[in-house]
């Protein structure tokens, strides 16, 4: 396998393997690793026939060579790929094939990209481990006892196993870099607003962002760029521009919070002897940050809210699945979503509900309002003279498959370090840093957390920290 997208073109180039070669031995290692059930859909005989066309243009002197030719992505099963399915891991939106590609997915396709299939996932996002799918769970590459990680799981799985040279996850509290930190892969989650979310089925709209998982930051990096930018489509996307502000200084200087790093068992530990590496490299300075307790419920309400708003459009009626012998349009209604909405989203659908209920908004609702905008303050506060915010990922490495599925209050706690990226919606990267976990084949993953607007120089932070 080339591990990134500049030998892959080389190698092309020299004669040395085809782009037919190169579909072919991602569609081996999928079928190899069937029983991570990371892919819920294989485009393998149309992957295979674009990587032909490929050849036949080079060979005749034809090609036009674009960044990402012949480079072989996956699609998480929430992100729209015109005339294919996309069913968010659900029951309700099984057999749904989509009239049109995302902005994101249409962009990679203009630069030659080829998308090989879509990924197992959580329900329409909600989870991290991808065991609340319509497909079955996710299993981890490593050790198939192991979670993958979620929502995007089947996205960072199918990285890890070669099955792709490139993902495309969606990042709601975490959803990408928590799985790639359980698979020894990177995950980017981008500014909010820095990529379209044109053609991602919504979660909740105000944290969702389409994210890449990869294996080499330069790949991510492109990849980002490529999708990145203003969309007539979605009126919340934002450009970002290369600035001097991007560059960095000679020594880089981290923010951290000694209260995230505190913690016991050989997880922790590894979290506190990889920020212990980063000194030679970084200078770190230590800030209190008062409101911890506070990013789970938060994140939680408001998400929670945003869910049982969007997923109220699938009823039955217009698309999805619809139940049978309905007595009446109330009944369809409610044995539609209740047969075809898994127990995680019903619960998160109700919750939300609750929050929005006319008794409860302003104790719920208006309440995490304010605590949103008292984090990005004091975040914006945080990273004023540091060019970024360094913390763990998860509490603890990836558990043993259903450990958890009794206390869903653990899995959500679990979250804790993530959800603060979607909060104040600034960008975020994993950086896998080896040897700081000894007794396992996972290695420990670091995430740094940028200012917002600026991604790219996140990239080069990253890359000065996992060396």
């Amino acid at each position: 396998m080339y591990k990134t997208i500049t030998s892959l073109h080389e190698a092309v180039l020299s004669g040395e393997t085809t782009f037919e070669n190169q579909v072919g031995f991602h569609l081996q290692q999928i079928n190899d690793n069937l029983n991570t059930n990371a892919f819920i859909h294989i485009f393998g005989e149309e992957a295979i026939k674009t990587a032909k066309k490929l050849d036949q243009d080079l060979k005749a002197g034809m090609l036009t060579w674009k960044k990402l030719t012949g480079v072989c992505i996956s699609l998480k099963d929430n992100i729209c790929y015109q005339g294919h399915p996309c069913s968010a891991g659900s029951k309700i939106l099984e057999g749904y094939k989509s009239p049109f590609s995302a902005t994101a997915v249409q962009n990679l396709l203009n630069e030659g990209a080829i998308i090989i299939g879509t990924t197992n996932c959580d329900q329409f996002g909600m989870g991290s481990t991808s065991q609340n799918s319509h497909y079955g769970a996710v299993k981890n590459g490593i050790d198939d006892t192991l979670i993958a990680g979620g929502s995007s799981g089947g996205a960072a799985v199918s990285v890890q196993i070669g099955g792709s040279m490139l993902a495309l996850g969606s990042d709601t509290g975490g959803s990408v870099r928590q799985p790639a930190a359980f698979t020894n892969t990177i995950g980017f989650k981008p500014s909010y607003g820095a990529v379209s979310r044109y053609g991602l089925i919504a979660y909740g709209s105000s944290f969702d962002q389409i994210g890449v998982v990869g294996t080499d930051y330069d790949d991510i990096y492109l990849a980002f760029d490529i999708m990145s930018g203003i969309d007539i489509h979605d009126s919340t996307s934002i450009s970002i521009e290369i600035t001097s502000e991007n560059n960095l200084k000679s020594k880089p200087k981290f923010s951290y919070i000694p209260a995230m790093f505190e913690g016991e068992g050989a997880w922790m530990e590894g979290n506190q002897k990889a920020l212990e590496s980063l000194k030679e490299q970084f200078e770190l300075v230590p800030f209190d940050f008062e409101y911890i307790k506070y990013l789970v419920p938060t994140y939680y309400i408001l998400s929670t809210a945003e869910a049982s708003s969007n997923l109220s459009r699938f009823d039955g009626v217009r698309y999805g699945y619809r139940a049978e012998n309905a007595k009446d349009l109330q009944d369809m209604y409610i044995r539609s979503r209740s047969e075809g909405f898994g127990t995680e989203v019903k619960k998160r659908i109700m919750i939300g509900t609750f929050v929005l209920s006319e008794g409860y908004f302003d104790a719920y609702f208006t309440k995490a309002l304010k605590i949103r905008r008292l984090l990005v303050n004091r975040i914006n506060e945080i990273l004023y003279d540091t060019d970024g915010l360094i913390m763990p990922i998860s509490t603890s490495g990836p558990w043993k498959l259903n450990d958890k599925i009794t206390d869903p209050t653990q899995i959500y706690l679990s979250d804790v370090y993530t959800v603060l990226a979607n909060l104040v919606g600034m960008p975020a990267i994993s950086i896998p840093i080896k040897n700081q976990n000894q007794s396992s084949d996972i290695h420990i993953s670091l995430q740094i957390l940028g200012k917002k607007n600026h991604d790219y120089s996140l990239f080069n932070l990253a890359k000065l920290a996992s060396i």
